[in-house]
């Protein structure tokens, strides 16, 4: 049902019934969209940029204080809590481990038995933890890698690249076989290390401190990477192959050497140094229509930002983050508010998604998208992600050409001159700002997008990010079109579609 699409010339003639009601619903949806004022938005941002919340860094308690807050909004509005146990807050754990050496080790079907610390190592730290069992093969040359392993049969495997010598220009040689395994389904790689005792415990001495960061979410398959010292190897490849001679031969053509009967099994075991949680908020107003209200359009932004960090030359060390992104969440709070306000929701149901970590690498969405029974479910994600700063009648949306959600929006934005807010195309993108918020987990989860985006400013990550240099005024004309914009979303009969060719590009091979 398309509420504003009345033909004007009709206006003097008798309304029927369906008309009648598109005229109230459209009535009705402007009342709820004036609810969202710059007064309320600026009041908002205050909250969430004050020096109290230290900049809502990801874990912290002010980041937990900003999360109940929004909840406790939401419960006001009378939304429903989608996080856990019944609860608006759905959170997640991360850790950050270290590498036990004397725990993990390398045994082969033939009886050898190499120890890390003494024959391995994390040259890039931990890996994931875990039993990994496969045949071995060897990669020795570098020429014309990528052709030459195109179709290799690394699946599955151990793959052993033996390099020439350490640091020297051939690095991008051995960087373009290492994505050549990433690529073909290799289990793990070993590079096989050419050390002096000396470089070997200076290295082991610096991998001891190296820490990594496990997420909630199933981590992904790649491979990993370990170290093997060539004194170590040459017990592996003994009658197979001579690695002294294959790093003379470094620069020539790619050679593969099987290792027949040779079947290793790598144990990797790690140990938890710390580990925190961290909270999303997540508002859910059920639509209105029973064949439509297990669809779900989600609004988005991300309420954390990068907490506190070195003073400026004003002795300022909090960095508030007023744009990044408190005015994209004060924005999806009104637009709650708004939606709330109606006295029947639209036919499908709406999620508000606050999440944290987005400074951290998009943790929270992540987990969101993963974890959640309603991404399956979602046809549509709207995230704001600073919409409080720059021109005052532009603000550039982000993915219109990948779905019709684009022409979608435009049609919106035509029907409300009032707004007077130009909706215009990605200004940068050699910036990749497409994969750097919260809807790019959506979009890979095959979610219709759009990314609303002011661009970033001199303040960017600086303390002087304050709620002062907000133009409220404009992220409420912007708040208002991404109301409207989820009514038409909710409202219509068809759900958006992708464009083929853009599905190709970013959903497809992300499974």
């Amino acid at each position: 049902m398309r509420v504003s699409l009345i033909l004007l010339g009709l206006a003097a003639l008798p309304l029927p019934a369906s008309a009648q009601l598109a005229v109230a619903w459209e009535d009705e949806a402007g009342t709820a969209a004036g609810t969202i004022t710059a007064e309320d938005l600026y009041s908002r941002i205050a909250v969430l940029a004050h020096d109290s919340m230290r900049g809502r860094r990801t874990p912290s308690p002010e980041l937990d204080q900003a999360a109940g807050w929004i909840a406790s909004e939401f419960s006001r509005f009378g939304l429903l809590p989608g996080g856990d146990e019944g609860s608006f807050l759905q959170r997640y754990t991360i850790q950050r481990v270290l590498a036990d050496m004397e725990a993990s080790s390398l045994r082969t079907s033939g009886g050898i038995d190499l120890r890390f610390g003494r024959d391995l190592s994390f040259p890039f730290g931990p890996a994931r933890s875990g039993e990994f069992r496969g045949e071995v093969v060897v990669v020795t040359g570098s020429a014309n890698a990528q052709a030459a392993l195109q179709d290799a049969p690394f699946e599955r495997r151990h793959v052993v690249i033996v390099t020439g010598e350490p640091g020297s220009a051939r690095v991008p040689a051995v960087r373009e076989i290492l994505r050549s395994v990433l690529s073909s389904g290799g289990l793990s790689v070993w590079l096989a290390l050419d050390q002096s005792d000396s470089e070997w415990d200076r290295d082991l001495s610096l991998q001891a401190q190296q820490t990594r960061q496990v997420l909630p979410w199933a981590e992904a398959p790649e491979p990993f990477v370990i170290g093997i010292r060539d004194r170590a190897l040459q017990r592996l490849v003994e009658g197979a192959l001579d690695l002294s001679e294959a790093r003379t031969r470094f620069e020539e053509e790619v050679r593969l050497t099987e290792l027949p009967g040779v079947e290793a099994t790598v144990t990797i075991r790690n140990r938890v140094q710390y580990e925190f949680s961290a909270p999303n908020v997540v508002g859910i107003l059920e639509g209105g229509d029973p064949e439509l209200k297990d669809e779900y359009v989600v609004f988005s932004a991300h309420m954390d930002h990068v907490g506190v960090r070195r003073a400026d030359q004003a002795g300022d060390s909090i960095y508030n983050g007023a744009d990044d992104d408190a005015s994209g969440t004060a924005a999806v709070i009104e637009v709650a508010e708004a939606f709330s306000a109606m006295s029947s929701p639209p036919r499908r149901s709406l999620v508000f998604l606050l999440v944290s970590g987005e400074e951290r690498g998009l943790w929270g969405s992540r987990h969101f998208t993963e974890n959640s029974s309603l991404t399956a479910s979602s046809v549509a994600n709207l995230n704001l992600d600073m919409v409080g700063r720059n021109w005052p009648d532009t603000i550039v949306v982000i993915g219109k050409e990948h779905s019709d959600l684009g022409e979608t929006l435009a049609e919106v934005n035509a029907r409300h001159p009032e707004l007077g807010m130009a909706a215009i195309d990605d200004l940068w993108p050699e910036e990749n700002f497409y994969g750097r918020s919260d809807h790019y987990n959506f979009a890979r989860k095959g979610v219709p997008i759009l990314f609303f985006f002011n661009g970033t400013h001199p303040d960017y990550h600086r303390p002087s990010d304050e709620v002062e240099k907000i133009d409220a005024e404009k992220t409420s004309r912007i708040a208002k079109l991404v109301f409207y914009l989820g009514l038409e979303v909710a409202t219509k009969d068809e759900k958006p579609t992708w464009d083929p060719e853009s599905y190709r590009g970013i959903v497809s091979q992300e499974r």
